[in-house]
């Protein structure tokens, strides 16, 4: 009964914080109050909360990359394709490198796989918490799309280096060339499970539904099963469950392209995720926050290891790393900043020169978040010998420092940086959407002209004029809006069979607007977040209409 009450008391954090953060005078990270309240709900429990790290890695990982890989703004992504995979792969693998020599070399009771291990996972970045910290201060478009294409990648490369590491610990052993062969196997399998996973069971659903209907429940399930199945059946074949995670996430954002799930169905399941995401987000940091106290702890008799009594020393390792992290991305972010003009040299043609003030944004902003804390949690127990996992409480503890760190230096440097920055504007960005809005309003008018036409060939019986007057206001309001013009009120006095004819006019007329979005978007023409947006308000003007 106690790990009940001490869920519930959890979940009520995950709540509270997000009340508190509305009402504090001062902007403060999000994570920060729900580590905050875990450690206030340890002082009053007596039992901690063990985690078992399968479980928990099998619980909170999948259902996150795939949602990160399902929102991506894959335009975006291909556009700085280059720069995104120099910090998600090149930079990893520094990081992992250098960082993990370093914290061997400061911290000496901490094995050298350990030491990769914490470097490994303390790669990758979260964008989720730079758009916390930039809502007063808007983040340029194209830098965000950097960070969320870097997020969404070295979440992946961090993790799988992360996995190699933490199994040289455990097994006491390593060679590179089976891990190179086994990591190519690990990286094409995960990849294609995911990928072939969703396509099949979402072929099949749609199937289903074709011939017995659609009901919304069962595909927001449906979609919450998703990311575990293609975990689960990665793993079975001995490849990497966390990439065929995103890579089902991203197959899932060309099936959503489609566009045949029902309008409410996309409503409540964009609901869901965002209350998912939500939920498993502070319920890992109230965990940390649970945890902490005893964490700490251990973390001290590992310091006492190295011969430093003062747990001070732990801060001065934590904020070490910190700088050598910043440090390190920063370097190699102006290193490939430098190669990109010197490669579009070449090529004839001339990049800008980046202010010092933006290339340090993009460093500051190469925040740790919830899947450090995820990876790191599951650190296990026991090596293969049946001995205590070396520096497990340590590594924990300097995750978490990072993690809070990283958090407190961007909410105050982020906003100074990017305050009065000058960023061209992305006229490309503007160029799409009047595009789309012409073309969608276009679709429209089409659509309603041959609603009426058909309306009045399947009810002869009825007065043509009627289909053709509504017909004729609703053409007009949509040109009227376009144009800025003023809609034309409709009479108290229209009969209930012109309202009828008018809401199965506007129906067929937004199918046809969300038919040509989704259209330019498989074709490239229209970026599929922009295309997810304009969707979303189509979607929730036939919610109303079919209310």
């Amino acid at each position: 009964m106690e790990a009940i009450g001490i869920t519930l008391a959890m979940f009520a954090a995950v709540l509270v914080s997000g009340m508190v953060v509305r009402v504090l005078p001062v902007a403060v990270p999000l994570p920060l109050v729900q580590i905050a309240l875990g450690a206030l709900i340890s002082s009053f429990s007596d039992h901690g909360v063990r985690l078992d790290p399968e479980v928990f890695f099998l619980l909170f990982l999948p259902p996150l990359l795939f949602l990160d890989g399902w929102r991506i703004p894959k335009e975006g992504v291909l556009r700085d394709k280059y720069s995104i995979l120099e910090l998600a792969f090149g930079l990893v693998f520094i990081t992992v490198l250098g960082v993990g020599y370093f914290i061997h070399w400061m911290i000496p009771a901490m094995p050298l796989p350990v030491a990769f291990a914490l470097a490994a996972i303390v790669s990758p970045t979260d964008p989720v918490a730079v758009s916390a910290i930039t809502q007063r201060v808007a983040i340029p478009k194209r830098v965000m799309h950097v960070l969320e294409g870097e997020s969404l990648l070295n979440d992946a490369s961090g993790l799988v280096a992360f996995r190699f590491a933490v199994m040289a610990a455990v097994s006491g052993s390593f060679s590179l060339g089976s891990a190179a062969v086994s990591f190519l196997w690990v990286a094409i399998g995960g990849l294609a499970a995911g990928a072939i996973f969703t396509i099949l069971v979402t072929a099949a659903k749609n199937l289903f539904t074709r011939n017995f209907g659609e009901e919304p429940g069962s595909e927001i399930l449906l979609s919450l099963i998703i990311p575990f199945g293609a975990y689960e059946l990665a793993e079975h074949i001995g490849a990497s469950g966390i990439l065929a995670a995103v890579a089902a996430g991203v197959a899932m954002s060309y099936v959503e392209l489609s566009g045949k799930a029902m309008a409410i169905t996309r409503i409540q399941r964009n609901a869901v995720w965002n209350m998912l995401q939500f939920t498993l987000n502070g319920i890992m940091f109230v965990l940390l926050g649970e945890q902490l106290p005893a964490i700490f702890n251990g973390a001290v008799g590992v310091v006492r290891d190295t011969g430093h009594l003062n747990p001070w020393w732990l801060l001065a390792y934590a904020l070490a790393i910190n700088v050598a992290l910043a440090a390190l991305r920063f370097g190699w972010v102006w290193l490939s900043l430098a190669i990109g003009r010197r490669i579009a040299a070449r090529r004839g043609t001339l990049a800008p020169q980046p202010s010092i003030r933006l290339m340090l944004a993009v460093s500051l902003a190469g925040v740790r978040g919830a899947i450090t804390l995820a990876g790191v949690l599951t650190l296990p127990f026991v090596v293969d010998s049946g001995e205590p996992f070396p520096a497990r409480d340590l590594a924990i503890f300097l995750a978490a420092t990072v993690i809070i760190v990283s958090l407190l230096t961007a909410s105050i440097g982020l906003p100074r940086l990017l305050r009065g920055l000058d960023v061209p504007e992305e006229g490309e960005h503007h160029r799409q959407e009047d595009l789309a809005n012409a073309a969608a309003r276009e679709a429209a008018l089409k659509s309603i002209e041959a609603t009426a036409h058909e309306l009045t060939i399947k009810n002869p019986q009825t007065d043509p004029t009627i289909y053709t007057e509504v017909a004729t206001r609703l053409m007009n309001s949509i040109q009227q809006r376009a144009t800025g013009g003023r809609d034309q009120e409709v009479e108290p006095e229209v009969i209930k069979l012109q309202q009828e004819i008018e809401r199965q006019m506007r129906l067929a007329a937004l199918a046809a607007s969300r038919g040509e979005l989704y259209r330019m978007a498989r074709h490239g023409k229209l970026s599929d977040e922009m295309a997810r947006e304009m969707v979303k308000g189509i979607d929730l003007q036939e919610a109303r209409l079919r209310a």
